[in-house]
């Protein structure tokens, strides 16, 4: 009899003691899949662009220095990037922060209005922009000789 009252009071203490470290590991857990997953990410996919870049390709650095990847040394931390023309530096391959998208000159978007039905569809939106706008006011300059004080 004296045997079942302590050991109820001993899983009663374990419980107590699991209880306490509950939201300690949930928060580790929050920690781990809003802020630890998401940066691995960013660094898997930052290691793998500074893998493929190539020659031609647009790139800022860290410093935001805009250039473009002249010569790439396999196997070296180092890249030859052209700043200015017949200006070429050598950088290192992590201080390159993000490779530029190129502009594509054959672009397949639909393309801007123009001419007259521009102008409607702008009238249409907005009448006060198409008025003309206010002639500012002119203020009269009178020139005053050196020796005269007015």
């Amino acid at each position: 009899m004296l045997i079942s009252p302590a050991y109820a009071q001993d899983v009663a203490g374990l419980m107590n003691g699991v209880s306490q470290f509950l939201p300690l590991i949930l928060i580790f857990g929050v920690f781990y899949f809003l802020l630890i997953r998401p940066q691995q990410a960013r660094a898997k996919q930052m290691k793998a662009m500074l893998a493929a870049l190539r020659r031609g390709d647009r790139v800022m650095t860290a410093g935001g220095i805009l250039a473009n990847v002249t010569r790439v040394k396999d196997g070296s931390d180092e890249i030859e990037v052209e700043i200015a023309p017949s200006v070429r530096v050598l950088v290192m391959r992590d201080t390159i922060s993000s490779v530029l998208k190129p502009v594509v000159a054959n672009d397949t978007s639909k393309p801007a209005e123009s001419g007259k039905r521009a102008k409607t569809s702008l009238a249409k939106a907005d009448p006060v922009a198409t008025e003309p706008a206010p002639a500012a006011p002119t203020a009269e300059v009178k020139a005053i000789p050196p020796g005269n004080k007015e």
